[in-house]
C-alpha cells in the first residue's frame, strides 16, 4: 500500500506537498491560538512539516497518517531533526476512515480530501475525531473562475471537480460550519511548489536514464512548465480553511 512512485520522485525535494509557504503555515498556527498541550490529527500528513513545525513552535502534540512510505519516513526524520519526536507520531497507512480514540483540538486534512470522497465527506470524517470547540482544517483547490472543460483538462481535472472560492466557502456554511480563518496560495506559492518538482524530475532522470519511468518523467518535463503557465497559474487556486462547527 503506497502512492505512485512518480509522485514520490517529483516531490522528493518538498517538505510541504501543497502550494503554500512555510511562512503562511506558521501564520496560520499563530492565528489559531495554538497552545502547549493541544493535540492534533493530520490525515494525509505527507512529510510532516505542518505537524512538526507546529509542535516545535507552539508546543502541541499529535499524530499524522499518510499512505506514502517515503513521506512517512521523511516525517519521522523531520520530527527528530526538530527535536519533537517525543510529541508527534507518524503512521504509514490509509487515512480514509481513520478516527482518533481520544478527541483532538485540531483535526486536519490538507490537500488530500479524496480520503473522504471530497471535502464534505472528509469534513464528516474529521469531525469524528474533534473535541467540542475544536477546529477543522481543510486544504482544497478552487477555481478563480468557472473554466471550460478544455481549460479544466489543461489543469489535469474536470470543471466539476472544484468550486469557485465563493461557492467553496458557501459549501462550508451549508454544512453547518463557521469559516474562522483561511490562507490562500499566491502565484509565487504555485511557482515554488511546481518548479521544485521540475528540478527533482530532471535530477532523477539524469541519474536514472534507463529506469522504467524515464520516458514518463521526460514527458512531464516537456509538459509541466507550460501547464503551469497556461492553466494552473491563471485558473486554479488553493487554500487552507479553518472551520468550527456551529
Amino acid at each position: 500500500m503506497d502512492i505512485p512512485r512518480i509522485f514520490t520522485i517529483a516531490e522528493s525535494r518538498h517538505r510541504i506537498h501543497n502550494p503554500i509557504s512555510p511562512q503562511k503555515l506558521a501564520e496560520l498556527g499563530e492565528s489559531l491560538d495554538l497552545q502547549p498541550g493541544m493535540r492534533m490529527l493530520d490525515l494525509g500528513s505527507g512529510s510532516g512539516e505542518l505537524l512538526c513545525t507546529w509542535a516545535r513552535d507552539f508546543g502541541i502534540s499529535g499524530r499524522g497518517v499518510d499512505l506514502s512510505t517515503a513521506f512517512t519516513e521523511q516525517a519521522r526524520h523531520r520530527a527528530a531533526e526538530l527535536g519533537v519526536e517525543d510529541r508527534v507520531e507518524f503512521l504509514h497507512g490509509d487515512a480514509a476512515g481513520f478516527v482518533e480514540e481520544n478527541p483532538v483540538d485540531v483535526a486536519a486534512c490538507i490537500g488530500a480530501t479524496w480520503i473522504g470522497g471530497g471535502a464534505a465527506g472528509t469534513i464528516a470524517l474529521l469531525r469524528r475525531s474533534l473535541r467540542p470547540g475544536g477546529i477543522l482544517l481543510i486544504g482544497e483547490p478552487y477555481w478563480h473562475r468557472p473554466p471550460t472543460e478544455e481549460e479544466a483538462r489543461g489543469c489535469g481535472c474536470s470543471a466539476s471537480d472544484w468550486l469557485t472560492l465563493p461557492e467553496l466557502l458557501q459549501s462550508f456554511l451549508d454544512l453547518g460550519y463557521d469559516v474562522v480563518e483561511m490562507v490562500l496560495a499566491s502565484p509565487d506559492d504555485w511557482d515554488r511548489y511546481e518548479a521544485r518538482r521540475w528540478i527533482a524530475l530532471r535530477r532523477w532522470l539524469d541519474e536514472n536514464p534507463n529506469d522504467e519511468l524515464a520516458e514518463e518523467v521526460r514527458g512531464l518535463l516537456r509538459t509541466e512548465p507550460l501547464r503551469l503557465a497556461r492553466f494552473t497559474r491563471p485558473l486554479l487556486g488553493w487554500g487552507i480553511f479553518a472551520l468550527m462547527p456551529r
